[in-house]
């Protein structure tokens, strides 16, 4: 049975941040659904790409699948005001606090770790990384400069530049080392 993940898009995500971990972990058999935060599956990306996201949030609630139960692995891109939006959507909150007391995976890339995670508490004792400068909002985590930190089932990356490493730690962590090897060479990574 193929691994489920949730991805959330708002207005003014960072567009690599988004698009290549969802590329990639749909090349290695992940089934990923995007979501838009929004009533319209259409987002804009703060590079002004639109961005036709499968689903809308209040579907995603209609079905039942806005619950830590329907979905192994969950990350949100960066981006301003994308990260803003994220962290202004109480569903984004409640599921991303779900999927870590019931240590699924959680992940968020840029400004998302200290825009949207750290006000949840989510980071606290963990160590993380984030958009460069971003880390100094972030009261009882422990900052790295690392492109991808892991601690537990939290996963944080850096920036656009290190969007495809994030990807693949979330291959690996879903799929296993030779998922994400086998993405990383077909890749040319």
């Amino acid at each position: 049975m193929a691994k489920k993940a949730l991805v959330f898009l708002a207005e003014g995500f960072e567009e690599v941040e988004a698009l290549t971990p969802i590329d990639y972990l749909r090349r290695a058999g992940i089934e990923v659904t995007t979501a838009s935060i929004t009533a319209s599956n259409t987002v804009k990306g703060a590079r002004g790409v639109p961005v036709v996201a499968d689903t809308v949030l209040e579907k995603l609630a209609e079905s039942g699948k806005l619950s830590a139960g329907a979905w192994d692995a969950v990350f949100i891109p960066g981006g301003m005001p994308g990260a803003s939006n994220l962290a202004a959507c109480p569903a984004v909150g409640k599921i991303f606090k779900e999927m870590a007391e019931a240590g699924k995976i959680f992940a968020a890339i840029c400004a998302s770790p200290a825009v949207v995670l750290a006000p949840l508490g989510l980071l606290d004792g963990k160590n993380f990384t984030c958009f460069p400068g971003l880390e100094d909002k972030v009261r009882g985590g422990k900052h790295s400069v690392e492109k991808v930190v892991v601690d537990g089932s939290l996963i944080t990356s850096r920036g656009p530049g290190t969007a495809a490493a994030f990807a693949l730690v979330l291959i690996e962590k879903l799929e296993g080392p030779s998922a994400a090897k086998k993405i990383a060479e077909d890749t040319l990574l």
